[in-house]
């Protein structure tokens, strides 16, 4: 249970702490949430809770096929301008897409790297 309220603290300030930045300066908040931080903690945590290291493994694995996978959910807010999409419009396309990226991600891990 210890470690379950750590991971979520720890996660909450990174979080946090993104936003807060993010007000005050977008671009460096937008920089600071595209590194793969999560993917470090969540790495080792799962190696240190978890004695099978090729679940670890296939955990980074499937994070590689998924990050290239997850960039479509920002292709609506790319075009929104151009196309006079609102937010709350892109970012239902965005979740749209992401269920689609969701299956091409499950198809690719099943055919290639299982």
């Amino acid at each position: 249970m210890l470690e379950i309220i750590l991971n979520i603290a720890l996660t909450s300030v990174i979080l946090s702490f993104a936003l807060w930045l993010s007000k005050a300066n977008p671009v460096l908040g937008g920089f600071i949430v595209s590194l793969p931080l999560s993917t470090l903690i969540i790495l080792a945590f799962s190696k240190i809770q978890n004695t099978d290291v090729g679940n670890t493994v296939m955990l980074a694995k499937s994070i590689f096929v998924a990050i290239p996978a997850t960039l479509v959910f920002f292709i609506p807010f790319l075009i929104s301008e151009r196309m006079k999409i609102s937010f709350w419009t892109s970012y239902g396309l965005g979740l749209g897409l992401l269920s689609i990226s969701f299956v091409v991600h499950k198809w690719i891990m099943n055919r290639w790297l299982l």
